[in-house]
């Protein structure tokens, strides 16, 4: 089992190809922590019955910043400078591929909380919502791994079944959540409407890239790269940088969006209105 966590054989990388994932790295090391910050001051901002949204949300990004620095530093281990500053090579030990879906595991289902809190639907439908996303979350994630830690080139159909399988509680999350946020916009008071329909968008676009990401790493030449090989490490680079833009956009840009959600929701209040008041017409 430690074998499908660790990766030991690193392909060689040119300067410019550790550079961008050291980089990006850094960068969501960056992001996921100013993010943190920002919710967790901005709490006070926004209505007590969000409150709860906002600190779901710093709690996500928290543990995605924990997890990208535990990334990066096992990335910085995985390599060292040879040929005279020329390329970097792997030093023999083991990249920690699986900081990822520890922090997926953990992150995702709180993102689908953190969202069914602050559109403060009625609490049977919350909790039937949440249920479903949850186990789809799980699923998901799930399905997604063993094909993910595959590195040889001649299981290729092997790791495209089990991405196959993982597409369909993915396809799943988007079309409820798709649904739901439309079914709310009557709802929810103007003011949040529109940030609603972004939201939708938003959920749309940057879930779009894991998929894209994961087929980047999955070629029968980055198969091979994984073993050791140099033919296919620009996959490798892709999926690394792929997966890091996609939760720095779904984690701590979405914790944003559901930050101005919020407040916009509490303009509403503050003007003595109450959701209640709105809802029922």
């Amino acid at each position: 089992m430690l074998g499908g966590f660790l990766l030991g054989a690193m392909p060689d990388l040119t300067i410019f190809q550790y550079n961008a994932v050291d980089n990006i790295f850094s960068m969501t090391v960056a992001t996921m922590g100013a993010a943190a910050l920002f919710l967790f001051m901005s709490r006070s901002q926004v209505d007590p019955e969000y409150r709860p949204a906002l600190m779901v949300s710093g709690l996500v990004v928290s543990i995605a910043c924990y997890h990208y620095f535990m990334i990066r530093h096992s990335w910085n281990d995985a390599y060292s400078l040879a040929d005279g500053g020329a390329k970097y090579v792997g030093t023999g030990a083991a990249f920690n591929d699986f900081y990822r879906y520890a922090d997926w595991i953990l992150t995702v289902p709180l993102l689908m909380v953190e969202l069914v809190s602050v559109l403060r639907l009625p609490s049977a439908k919350a909790t039937s919502l949440l249920t479903r996303l949850v186990i789809a979350a799980a699923a998901m994630i799930a399905l997604g791994y063993p094909g993910e830690v595959i590195a040889d080139p001649s299981r290729w159909t092997e790791r495209v079944i089990w991405g196959g399988l993982s597409s369909i509680p993915f396809f799943y999350i988007l079309y409820v959540l798709w649904v739901e946020l439309t079914n709310s916009l009557d709802s929810q008071p103007p003011a949040a409407r529109k940030l609603i329909e972004i939201c939708r968008l938003v959920l749309l676009i940057t879930w779009a890239v894991y998929p894209i990401a994961y087929a980047m790493g999955g070629t029968p030449d980055a198969l091979a790269a994984k073993q050791g090989g140099t033919t296919g490490a620009g996959g490798i680079v892709g999926l690394q940088i792929g997966y890091a833009i996609a939760d720095m956009t779904a984690k701590a840009g979405f914790g944003v969006l559901i930050y101005f959600i919020a407040r916009a929701k509490s303009r509403r209040t503050a003007d003595g209105h109450s959701e209640a008041a709105y809802a029922a017409g």
